[in-house]
């Protein structure tokens, strides 16, 4: 009894309920029948499976655009609908000419006085004048020949072109040009002269707006007043017969400064 004990409490251990030993076992209580027959085969289970409402989306129907209606205003004109145009070739766009940079021009031109008459006068070498030079000594004799002292003050220093190497200014002719005018016109307003001489093409040039051709002619400009181009003094020295012209255009013009225009 206490084997039969035990082995029950193991088996309420295991939570085994129903049990049958192998072989009949001493001292056991007999089996009972109903646990020796197999298990009725159980029926399989039938599925009844539900009907599922399928819910239909309502179909969104297009929206009908309908052709907008102009009313015309009083005193409109009626708006012409524009025909369809087929597509075209783009246009082609108009190369635009490259702008050419004009190098500024280069010169040295300095101002002097001798007695009523201002001389602008360009500087063959770019320095100003030596007592020795050649040139200063040919215009020592210009303006002797006319009557005026023959000791011309300097006034102010020298005016080169470009006034700067480097830069984004505009230094090209034109700004030459106002540049020089404006310095020779702030020089005659503090002191009038009679008739302004332009020896050399860069100051008949930038001074006078004339050019070769105006060798030996006078010149009326804006702000200056009387002037008279003159050849450049290298220049009269490379070519001595322009010198004869200007003996005969100075009996011309010097009546603009000498002593008896003046009484």
């Amino acid at each position: 009894m206490n084997a039969e004990l035990r082995r029950r409490a193991y088996l309420d251990a295991m939570q085994v309920a129903t049990w049958l030993p192998r072989t009949e076992l001493p001292f056991a209580a007999p089996s009972r029948a109903e646990l020796l027959a197999p298990p009725p085969a159980e029926a399989p289970l039938a599925i009844v499976s539900e009907p599922v409402a399928v819910v239909a989306e309502p179909v969104r129907e297009a929206p009908v655009v309908r052709p907008k209606i102009e009313i015309p205003r009083p005193g409109a004109q009626p708006r012409q609908v524009a025909a369809e145009v087929p597509a075209t070739e783009p246009e082609p766009v108009e190369e635009k000419p490259l702008r050419v940079s004009v190098p500024p021009p280069r010169f040295s031109l300095q101002l002097l006085r001798a007695g009523d008459c201002a001389l602008l006068v360009e500087l063959p070498t770019g320095q100003p004048f030596q007592s020795r030079d050649p040139a200063y000594i040919l215009l020592k004799d210009l303006v002797r020949a006319a009557g005026l002292p023959d000791s011309p003050q300097l006034l102010g220093e020298p005016v080169r072109w470009p006034l700067l190497v480097r830069g984004n200014m505009d230094q090209g002719p034109q700004a030459a040009l106002e540049f020089v005018q404006s310095f020779v016109a702030a020089r005659l307003e503090e002191q009038p002269s009679a008739c302004l001489w332009l020896v050399g093409l860069p100051a008949i040039r930038f001074a006078g707006e004339g050019d070769e051709h105006s060798y030996n002619r006078e010149l009326q400009v804006e702000g200056l007043g009387a002037c008279w181009a003159l050849p450049g003094l290298e220049l009269l020295m490379e070519e001595p017969a322009r010198k004869r012209e200007l003996w005969q255009a100075m009996r011309r013009v010097r009546q603009r400064w000498s002593a008896p225009a003046h009484s």
